[in-house]
């Protein structure tokens, strides 16, 4: 098992470097009575300081070699796993509020699960995550950065995020073509979230960005028309990515 091959079909990169572990513990910050649950444990590069914090840790893993490791090295009063896919995983199930998630999160599957997250926010304190630097690049983008994309949209309206420091590829074992990047994701609490109708609003999303270099005439033309869009002060000739999360609000809460 101390031999353990990475798998790409789980997108596995192992992080390997003792100082970015500590910066990242140290952003977490765990504290003994902290419900927290690590997505993705592997090796237990987070874990072991995780568990050296906490009174317990949940883990959710879906590799059945890392699962029997994790059942030989770590005792159940101070480990509980979840076996299977963090994807259909119900975090709702750890904790009714003040919920802790982190994770080195596979980069092959890190934007449907942040949005699978996105179901359990509600009950979530705080996310930290380690993602591909592109990725995370795109969840804190400002608007015109050219960085905005669906998901800047979707996590923002739900989120205050921040990155918080680069990771280079020599950190993993096996290192990855690109570099990665810490993510801290704070739930906004729900007298923020204004949109009348979340369903709605991210139909017109997706809408908005389903043809990048479309003029918003052309791809929200099944939900507004070009007046409507102008009355909200909104160009009809402007594209998806020189909006802004409130300007997404006040096309939803037009149509609502």
């Amino acid at each position: 098992m101390k031999d353990h091959i990475a798998r790409k079909r789980f997108g596995q990169n192992f992080l390997s470097s003792p100082a970015i572990i500590d910066s990242i513990i140290s952003a977490i910050n765990p504290k003994p009575d902290d419900c927290m649950v690590e997505i993705g444990p592997g090796l237990g590069a987070m874990t072991e300081p995780l568990m050296a914090a906490l009174n317990h840790l949940h883990v959710v893993e879906i590799d059945r070699d890392l699962i029997e490791r994790l059942k030989n090295n770590y005792s159940r009063q101070k480990l509980t796993i979840h076996e299977g896919d963090a994807l259909k995983f119900n975090f709702g199930s750890l904790a009714e509020k003040d919920l802790r998630i982190v994770g080195n999160l596979p980069y092959n599957i890190s934007t449907p699960i942040l949005f699978h997250l996105s179901t359990f926010a509600s009950q979530v304190r705080d996310m930290h995550f380690m993602l591909q630097k592109e990725v995370v690049d795109r969840m804190v983008a400002d608007q015109n950065s050219g960085d905005v994309g669906r998901l800047t949209i979707m996590l923002q309206y739900r989120y205050d995020m921040d990155s918080l420091f680069i990771v280079p590829p020599s950190a993993f074992v096996p290192a990855p073509k690109v570099d990665s990047a810490i993510v801290r994701m704070i739930p906004k609490p729900l007298s923020a979230l204004t949109a009348h109708d979340e369903t709605l609003f991210g139909d017109v999303v997706t809408a908005a960005f389903s043809m990048r270099r479309k003029m918003l005439r052309n791809t929200l033309k099944g939900f507004i028309s070009e007046a409507k869009l102008e009355e909200l002060g909104i160009a009809p000739t402007a594209r998806a990515e020189t909006l802004g999360v409130q300007d997404y609000i006040r096309i939803t809460n037009s149509l609502a």
